[in-house]
């Protein structure tokens, strides 16, 4: 699965998932946080839910770290011929 089929809901439930698991194994309690996704109110869903689509979309569109390649010319760069 690429992340262009992950909606902001399932990314935010695993967020949460990995994150209350992460809090367990620190032996770190929140009390402000919900042990499963069912348990957490509405109102903070849609919070999270909205705040994974910003991070998704600043991810999205943040430039590319990565160099083009260099053995492909630019568009009218080809040097054409035999």
């Amino acid at each position: 699965m690429s992340i262009e089929e992950v909606s902001a809901e399932q990314f935010a439930q695993l967020f949460h998932n990995y994150h209350q698991a992460l809090l367990k194994e620190c032996g770190t309690t929140d009390a402000s946080t919900s042990d499963t996704w069912a348990d957490v109110p509405a109102e903070e869903k849609d919070r999270m839910i909205t705040a994974t689509r910003l991070a998704l979309l600043e991810v999205e569109l943040a430039p590319s770290r990565h160099e083009p390649r260099r053995y492909f010319a630019k568009p009218g760069e080809a040097e054409w011929g035999c």
